[in-house]
């Protein structure tokens, strides 16, 4: 079985809390197709996957069980990987061209 080239990884690195739980199981839920990794860090947490990552304000709101924003998501994210795309109702990782 062939392991994804690390070149490629995209997502969030999120500060430890609840947030970053929430978007972790939110990215599981709105890419399906996808192995979604999660790397504790200890300080933060580093959420990720190949090629490309959504993540829904709808989704993140389940899993958190009470109102967010999207643009919320940024006090908590330290960093990304990958180009970042963002709207009203969601968060798009990608690369524009591939390692």
């Amino acid at each position: 079985m062939s392991q994804p080239n690390n070149t490629n990884m995209v997502g969030p690195i999120m500060r430890q809390g609840a947030l970053a739980k929430a978007v972790f199981e939110a990215a599981e839920v709105d890419n399906p197709d996808k192995k979604i990794l999660m790397e504790d860090k200890v300080a933060y947490i580093r959420i990720q996957t190949e090629d490309e990552m959504i993540l829904r304000q709808e989704t993140i709101e389940e899993m958190l069980g009470r109102p967010f924003r999207i643009s919320q998501l940024e006090v908590d994210m330290a960093s990304f990987a990958g180009r970042i795309e963002t709207n009203a109702d969601s968060v798009r990782f990608y690369f524009a061209k591939h390692l």
